[in-house]
């Protein structure tokens, strides 16, 4: 996958190994890919992640987000 960098393990545990895909996704290369969904209602939280310094390490289809935020209400985020 171009888009996403991934993590490589260099670990000596083969039990560490065997449960990877707990969290991680295998890709080619005994490389790894995090397992996750990223949910915010708002993009601009979503780009901070992006920018940020393991933002490359999640698949851009895992970012779930909305066109406006609640404004730090929670009334208004849940209903």
């Amino acid at each position: 996958d171009p888009v996403c960098e991934y993590i490589q393990y260099n670990g000596t545990s083969d039990l560490q190994l065997e449960r990877m895909n707990v969290y991680f996704n295998e890709a080619a290369g005994n490389k790894y890919v995090p397992r996750a969904v990223l949910v915010d209602l708002e993009p601009g939280t979503m780009d901070a992640v992006r920018a940020g310094p393991f933002g490359q390490l999640f698949r851009p289809d895992n970012f779930v987000f909305g066109q406006s935020g609640a404004g730090n209400n929670w009334a208004k985020g849940h209903y």
